[in-house]
Protein backbone atom coordinates (compact mmCIF):
# COMPACT_ATOMS: atom_id res chain seq x y z
CA UNK A 1 0.00 0.00 0.00
CA UNK A 2 1.40 3.37 -1.01
CA UNK A 3 0.05 5.04 2.12
CA UNK A 4 2.17 2.80 4.33
CA UNK A 5 5.26 3.99 2.46
CA UNK A 6 4.41 7.51 3.62
CA UNK A 7 4.02 6.40 7.25
CA UNK A 8 7.01 4.05 7.39
CA UNK A 9 9.75 6.73 7.78
CA UNK A 10 8.14 8.03 11.00
CA UNK A 11 8.00 4.51 12.42
CA UNK A 12 11.58 3.80 11.34
CA UNK A 13 12.77 7.02 12.99
CA UNK A 14 11.77 5.48 16.33
CA UNK A 15 13.67 2.25 15.60
CA UNK A 16 10.69 0.25 14.39
CA UNK A 17 9.24 -0.85 11.12
CA UNK A 18 5.97 -2.14 9.73
CA UNK A 19 4.97 -4.65 7.12
CA UNK A 20 1.67 -4.87 5.24
CA UNK A 21 0.32 -8.41 5.58
CA UNK A 22 -3.25 -8.50 4.29
CA UNK A 23 -6.67 -6.86 4.15
CA UNK A 24 -9.59 -8.86 5.51
CA UNK A 25 -12.87 -9.06 3.57
CA UNK A 26 -14.26 -6.63 6.18
CA UNK A 27 -11.64 -4.02 5.27
CA UNK A 28 -9.35 -4.44 8.28
CA UNK A 29 -5.68 -3.95 7.37
CA UNK A 30 -3.30 -6.40 9.01
CA UNK A 31 0.14 -5.04 9.86
CA UNK A 32 3.19 -6.80 11.29
CA UNK A 33 5.35 -4.62 13.53
CA UNK A 34 9.13 -5.05 13.66
CA UNK A 35 12.08 -3.72 15.63
CA UNK A 36 11.43 -1.38 18.53
CA UNK A 37 7.68 -1.52 17.85
CA UNK A 38 7.45 -5.14 19.00
CA UNK A 39 6.20 -5.14 22.57
CA UNK A 40 6.29 -1.34 22.84
CA UNK A 41 3.39 0.06 24.89
CA UNK A 42 3.10 2.96 22.44
CA UNK A 43 2.60 0.69 19.43
CA UNK A 44 -1.17 0.56 20.00
CA UNK A 45 -1.31 4.36 19.91
CA UNK A 46 0.86 4.37 16.79
CA UNK A 47 -1.50 1.90 15.13
CA UNK A 48 -4.67 3.79 16.03
CA UNK A 49 -3.59 7.41 15.76
CA UNK A 50 -0.85 7.29 13.16
CA UNK A 51 -1.43 4.35 10.87
CA UNK A 52 -5.19 3.77 11.05
CA UNK A 53 -6.12 7.45 10.77
CA UNK A 54 -3.86 7.93 7.74
CA UNK A 55 -5.07 4.78 6.02
CA UNK A 56 -8.73 5.70 6.52
CA UNK A 57 -8.09 9.20 5.20
CA UNK A 58 -6.50 7.87 2.00
CA UNK A 59 -8.45 4.62 1.57
CA UNK A 60 -12.08 5.01 2.69
CA UNK A 61 -12.71 1.25 2.41
CA UNK A 62 -10.39 0.60 5.36
CA UNK A 63 -12.42 -0.15 8.49
CA UNK A 64 -9.53 -0.57 10.90
CA UNK A 65 -5.97 -1.74 11.49
CA UNK A 66 -4.68 -4.61 13.58
CA UNK A 67 -1.20 -5.82 14.45
CA UNK A 68 -0.57 -9.51 13.93
CA UNK A 69 2.34 -11.74 14.90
Amino acid sequence: MKVLKLIRPAVQADGGDLEFVDVTPEGKVQIRLHGACVGCPSSLITLQVGIERNLKAHVPEVTGVEAID
